[in-house]
């Protein structure tokens, strides 16, 4: 057997064994987060019971022992803890007792829109905020660095909500441009491309809310970062070999300027899955922000725990996207972590 065979081997058993350490590493985190959620959804007050008991208008002690019993709210937490874990292993996220349905078919028709509102605002601020950092941080010192730097001070400042409240007034009631709430105009024949434009519209006030703040974190960072990649030696060996700016920039400045920009944003995705909570609730946006805003309303333990669950798992899969990611712009990582 030649020496070639016998190191293919060995590399796809390295992959193999990395592939299997990954999948066990998953699945406990998994674990360990489903029972973090469980205690603390159970921890809250309010009985789920009395609230579906409510329902009916009735609120019998009777009624609630038979309401417990059906759920399995009667046994004790451990018991509810382990059936629940179970359950997650074979991929059942439950039942929900408000809205008589399976809690991963509510998750399924409501995780698109989220999906899509996360994943443009998301989008929108890393590449804005690349540029705008980048264009900062080459002009520093000049007026157009001082007005960036304004700027994205103030989109820090400002919160969220009140930002999205102040665009409704300005732009969908005093204007009248942009809807100020919704997915999609109701009631309405529309083409697949009348349609999709319509979504594009009704997603603008929401997307520019919820990417603002993440904007400005990514141009100060980037800011940052590019003004000390700057003054770096091999920057003035290109310059001295006489590299035009715009070849120093693009494979030099930015190759290197953007990896704390890319650890950074592997972090920040997963608080905007958090965030679009806010913005869906302020834009009446049926994604799973509003999901999880009624299912606390109501005390829908089935549902809170399968969202919150569905919202870690994209979480972790974000995180390991953004390490694969990072060992592409920064071969040394995948070296050191060899070694």
């Amino acid at each position: 057997m030649s020496s070639t065979t016998i190191n293919k081997g060995g590399r796809a058993g390295a992959v193999a064994l990395a592939l299997a350490g990954w999948v066990v590493k998953f699945v406990v985190v998994v674990l360990v987060i489903a029972t973090f959620n469980f205690i603390l959804v159970h921890a809250a007050p309010g009985d789920p019971a009395q609230v579906i008991a409510g329902q009916s208008g009735a609120s019998d002690e009777k009624l609630l022992e038979q309401l417990r019993a059906e759920y399995g709210l009667d046994k004790p937490y451990p018991v509810q803890l382990a059936n629940y874990l179970g359950r997650v292993l074979t991929l059942d996220l439950g039942y929900s007792y408000r809205q008589q349905r399976t809690v991963s078919s509510l998750i399924m028709e409501r995780l698109p829109a989220t999906l899509l509102l996360t994943a443009t605002a998301f989008i929108l601020a890393l590449i804005s905020g690349i540029f705008l950092g980048t264009l900062a941080g080459i002009r520093a010192g000049k007026w157009s660095d001082t007005l960036l730097t304004i700027v994205s001070l103030l989109l820090y400042a400002t919160p969220v909500f009140w930002l999205g409240l102040m665009l409704v007034l300005l732009f969908a009631v005093e204007l009248n441009w942009l809807p100020a709430f919704g997915y999609a105009t109701i009631g309405v024949q529309l083409s697949a491309f009348e349609r999709m434009l319509d979504i594009g519209k009704h997603m603008i006030l929401p997307v520019t809310s919820l990417a603002a703040i993440y904007l400005a974190i990514y141009t100060r960072l980037m800011r940052s970062s590019v003004l000390d990649v700057t003054h770096q030696d091999f920057i003035k060996t290109a310059k001295a070999k006489g590299l035009k700016q715009g070849a120093i920039i693009m494979h030099h400045i930015l190759r290197n300027a953007m990896l704390p920009i890319v650890t950074v944003a592997g972090m920040q995705a997963g608080a905007l899955v958090g965030g679009a909570v806010v913005i869906e609730t302020v834009f009446a946006w049926p994604g799973l922000g509003r999901l999880i805003y009624d299912a606390l309303l109501q005390r829908d333990y089935p549902v809170l725990l399968g969202v919150f669950l569905v919202m870690s798992v994209i979480v972790i899969a974000l995180n390991l996207l953004t390490d694969a990611i990072y060992r592409m712009i920064d071969p040394r990582v995948s070296v050191r972590a060899a070694s």
